[in-house]
């Protein structure tokens, strides 16, 4: 891949070429033209350029902004004291160019003025008494000058400086934060004008004194927004998603107590299946077995302390990593299960960083107590190694012995659950609209779309208008974890909803909304976000072919690779293979290593990371597939290790910047000149060594030095085009683009041949 050109780099700062070559040469540079090649040292100096004008339009706004807060705070202290000194003479307070008593006698004279003024005396000029004839006799009342005058310069003190509310005050208390506005990305200009309450063709103005050109339906970035509202004397405080501003805030009066969302995670194969089973035998609830629907994604029970407690269903850290990819974060507790006979696992590991990621409180079951080989200090001093360490230890980590298969221990670890709950306070205003994140979403024959919501404060019933991520409709019907109909879900309780207009993602907020016009106007700006940010996504599609482009624009030094594995001894392999392969430029990092199929939080993760997945003996699940496919994100599925290895070696080297080398074709030599119209120069040629080919790039040299390098824009023999001319034959050659061509200059030809890198082994 070549390197990026002038106007391309221009194109990227949104200012023409023109600027940034007066940019470069003001930085020692010497670009040529528009379609010079950019070194490094010339991209390294101007983003330094811009980054340092920026900071100091920042400073410089900043200091603006004080200045003007100082300036207000000034003048209202003098506005006091004058209120304080009121029927005092002296001289006007200082800032105020003139006193009250002038500007009332200024007002008084002009109105004088209009209606005629005082009568002139001294002689009378001839035609007087017709201009006297058609005035009109008005009475001046100074009286309601000064009330106007003193009511006008009342309003003008007393403006009030805008206020906002901050968002989690509590009801009826206002916070002052000065002039901020709630924006959200990508919002467009006409929306921001509207909340500096400018015209847009303001906007547009500053937008073009910056050097940015943007037009009225233009979204544009935080930061442009950032430097917008600076340079009106407001800040910002960003809202994390549209919508947000459309929720109703709890009030402490109404709060009250709600279940806790438990999600179990851990290593495959540790029993966690099992204990969600098992509990689910329990319910008191249901009283039988089977009675849940297995497939809703989520479903709550009662224990026999008669406390509520929702769990979200397996695979656990798929769901939670889904949720936390998209800023969801309505797990409240995580229960982490290790096989008492097997330890701390590579997932288990895995399931521990997304919890302490997502600031969650961990339970530890350590399942399989009923087995022989069983070893409980064994578990806790591995768990104890990545921050997990028991209560009976001193540590403040709740670990509690179970047995998924005999129900030992179930109940205490269920009592457990619901005292870390009781710690945390967990309550909801079950009095306004619900809110809450969508646990699973799909396509159902005779129902359309069909969404699990949990809901999280206030209440959604049927008939209500919701939006779920891009998706809106009306709540047709409701069914609660054991398929039975209910007219409403209450907070910290999940449900499955139809009536939306399209199936939204696991981990999209869902929202009810005052109306259907509501509803569509969020769903509507969330979709258009969503194209902005795919749009204006940094290569977040990371494949193998790509990643050499990231390296010459030197985005990536890594290749984040993700391994999963059917066995853990291939998947150690594989790491300690990959992890050899290792070059300055460019080297293998492995992001996460497990056993089991790809599954769609490893998408997830790789997706974040701008990594690839990497499949030995295993496949990807059909979720899995499909995120996959949404994301861009490459899978490879191997069969030998060996394989796996040519593959990403030979995959590496072919990414490395080859070594590009001449070879000469021909040489010619200029004999006569023509000139041609609409074509130009064309040299008269006698090939005395070699073969000159149309595709060739070629060399003019004049005594011995190089004049010019370019392309061949056409060979003719006599009147024909021909592909080549070989030596010992005649032929007319014009160079595109350039005319300075003179008799005996040689015109060489030859070919780039880009010689392949190798990595080397360490």
């Amino acid at each position: 891949m070549t390197n990026k050109r002038i106007h391309q780099i221009a194109k990227e700062y949104n200012i023409s070429s023109e600027a940034l070559i007066k940019i470069l040469r003001d930085l020692k540079f010497k670009p040529k033209s528009h379609m010079s090649v950019a070194t490094e040292d010339m991209i390294s100096a101007v983003s330094r350029k811009f980054d340092i004008e920026k900071e100091n339009a920042k400073k410089d706004i900043r200091h603006k902004q004080a200045m003007a807060t100082k300036r207000n705070q000034q003048s209202a202290t003098a506005k006091t004291a004058t209120s304080d000194g009121a029927g005092s003479v002296g001289k006007p307070p200082a800032g105020q160019p003139l006193s009250t008593e002038k500007i009332l006698s200024k007002m008084q004279t002009t109105m004088q003025r209009r209606s005629g003024g005082p009568q002139r005396s001294g002689p009378r000029r001839p035609g007087d008494h017709r201009r006297d004839r058609k005035k009109r006799t008005r009475h001046v009342d100074t009286s309601a000058v000064s009330r106007a005058f003193k009511s006008t310069m009342a309003s003008m003190a007393t403006t009030k400086k805008k206020k906002y509310r901050r968002r989690g005050a509590k009801d009826g208390e206002e916070i002052e934060v000065g002039n901020i506005l709630q924006v959200t990305e990508f919002m467009s200009l006409s929306e921001l004008s509207k909340l500096l309450e400018e015209k847009p063709a303001t906007l547009i103005k500053k937008l073009f004194e910056m050097g940015q050109m943007a037009t009225i339906n233009q979204r544009l970035d935080i930061d442009t927004i950032e430097m917008i509202c600076l340079e009106f004397d407001f800040g910002i405080e960003q809202v994390a998603e549209i919508g947000d501003l459309a929720r109703e805030e709890e009030r402490e009066v109404d709060l009250v107590k709600r279940p806790p969302v438990v999600t179990v995670m851990g290593h495959v194969d540790h029993g966690k299946t099992s204990l969600l089973d098992y509990i689910r035998k329990t319910d008191v609830v249901s009283g039988e077995s089977g009675a849940i629907t297995q497939h809703i994604g989520a479903y709550h029970v009662t224990t026999s302390q008669d406390e509520e407690v929702t769990f979200l269903d397996t695979p656990g850290h798929e769901a939670f990593t889904a949720m936390r990819a998209r800023g969801a974060q309505v797990t409240d507790i995580v229960v982490i299960v290790v096989a008492a006979d097997d330890g701390v696992r590579p997932q288990t590991v895995e399931a521990i960083d997304h919890a302490k990621a997502a600031n969650a409180p961990i339970v530890v079951a350590i399942n399989k107590i009923d087995k022989p080989e069983a070893d409980l200090d064994k578990v806790k001093n591995e768990l104890s190694k990545h921050g997990l360490v028991a209560e009976e230890w001193g540590g403040d980590t709740v670990m509690t012995p179970i047995s998924a298969k005999t129900g030992e221990g179930v109940d205490k670890l269920l009592e457990m659950i619901t005292i870390t709950s009781e710690l945390k306070e967990l309550k909801a205003d079950p009095s306004i609209r619900g809110a809450g994140a969508v646990i699973e979403a799909k396509l159902e024959k005779g129902r359309g779309p069909v969404a699990t919501v949990l809901v999280q404060k206030g209440v959604a019933k049927v008939g209500d208008s919701i939006v779920a991520g891009a998706c809106h409709g009306r709540v047709r019907s409701i069914m609660d974890d054991h398929g039975r109909k209910i007219d409403k879900i209450s907070p910290g309780l999940p449900g499955q909803i139809t009536g939306l207009d399209g199936v939204p993602s696991a981990g999209d907020s869902f929202l009810v909304t005052k109306d259907d016009s509501e509803a569509r106007e969020i769903a509507a700006k969330r979709l258009q976000i969503r194209r902005e940010y795919q749009f204006r996504r940094p290569k977040a599609q990371l494949t193998l072919e790509s990643v050499f482009s990231q390296i010459q624009d030197r985005q990536i030094k890594d290749l984040n690779v993700l391994i999963k594995g059917d066995v853990d001894g291939s998947v150690e392999a594989l790491s300690e293979i990959f992890t050899r392969i290792e070059h300055d430029e460019v080297r293998v990092n492995i992001i996460h290593q497990a056993v089991g199929a790809i599954s769609e939080s490893d998408v997830l993760l790789a997706a974040a990371s701008n990594g690839i997945i990497i499949g030995f003996h295993i496949g990807p699940t059909p979720r899995a597939r499909e995120v996959a496919s949404r994301e861009k994100v490459d899978i490879r599925t191997y069969e030998v290790v060996y394989e796996a290895e040519k593959d990403i070696r030979a995959s590496l080297e072919g990414l490395l910047t080859p070594e590009i080398t001449e070879r000469h074709t021909g040489i010619a030599e200029v004999r006569d000149l023509f000139k041609a119209p609409k074509i130009g120069v064309i040299a008269g040629c006698h090939v005395t060594e070699g073969t000159i080919k149309r595709s060739d790039r070629v060399n003019l040299m004049r005594e011995g030095k190089k004049i010019y390098t370019g392309d061949i824009g056409s060979l003719r023999r006599f009147k024909d085009d021909v592909r080549e001319v070989q030596s010992g034959y005649d032929c007319g050659i014009n160079i595109e683009n350039f005319n300075d061509i003179k008799i005996g200059d040689t015109i060489e030809g030859f070919v780039q041949i880009e010689v392949a890198r190798k990595l080397q082994t360490n």
